[in-house]
């Protein structure tokens, strides 16, 4: 399979600097307390979350972290996907930070990381990446993983961080909206059965395909929620979307 890119680059520009910048900014509001405690990623606290996110900036913004990242990850996930190995890789070579470090190397990051992700995603963008999901090989664009996927994952943790130290969730529909838009369009597309889908909340929306089909309602955060994997979904919530 692969999947639509529905986002225009400077769009998915935009969403990224603004996702990154959200992130950071949570980061920085976090105390002593907050960073040992579990998140919906069973083996991460958000202390490991966060190191993660950083090791994904650092992958946007270096050339040479992209390149490391690529080469260790595989070795790492030992038949397992590629991406626990990265992700895996990210956290344990970040393990020594202190907290303040790594909510500073987010804060310097968080822009810079953004911008070269995007142009590292215009320059290599149409080249294909094979990816594991759900049990089956994939092919994607190298542009869908740089520039949407990264993007959903940042947002997805800055979830997580939030449900797990009791944070509000900062949403507005001109950024997380989108986001959560381009999310269900993806989700129709695997998916490809008629529905109609109201999603509550300031990221939400109303969106419909075909001739009647299943009829849901649900608040966008969790509907996000479920099709990562973080909750369980019946019927067409059960088709899954990469986060």
């Amino acid at each position: 399979m692969k999947p639509p890119i529905g986002l225009h680059r400077q769009e998915a520009a935009t969403l990224a600097a603004t996702e990154n910048e959200r992130f950071a900014r949570l980061a920085a509001l976090l105390g002593p307390g907050d960073w040992g405690k579990q998140t919906d990623c069973p083996a991460w606290d958000v202390r490991a979350m966060s190191a993660h996110v950083l090791g994904m900036m650092e992958f946007g913004a270096s050339l040479r972290e992209f390149v490391h990242v690529l080469r260790a990850g595989p070795r790492a996930a030992r038949g397992r996907p590629v991406i626990d190995g990265i992700t895996e890789v990210q956290v344990a070579e970040r393990a020594y930070l202190g907290e303040d470090e790594v909510a500073d190397g987010l804060a310097r990051l968080a822009p810079v990381s953004a911008r070269s992700r995007m142009r590292r995603a215009a320059l290599l963008g149409g080249l294909p990446t094979r990816q594991e999901y759900e049990g089956r090989m994939e092919t994607w664009p190298l542009g869908y993983l740089m520039a949407v996927i990264l993007t959903r994952d940042t947002w997805m943790h800055r979830v997580d961080v939030c449900r797990a130290v009791g944070a509000d969730l900062v949403l507005t529909p001109e950024h997380d909206g989108r986001l959560v838009a381009d999310v269900v369009a993806e989700w129709a597309f695997r998916h490809g059965e008629p529905y109609r889908l109201t999603l509550l909340g300031p990221a939400g929306g109303h969106f419909a395909s075909g001739e009647a089909g299943e009829e849901i309602t649900v608040d966008a955060v969790e509907f996000c929620r479920i099709l990562s994997g973080r909750a369980t979904g019946t019927g067409l919530l059960g088709r899954p979307v990469p986060f």
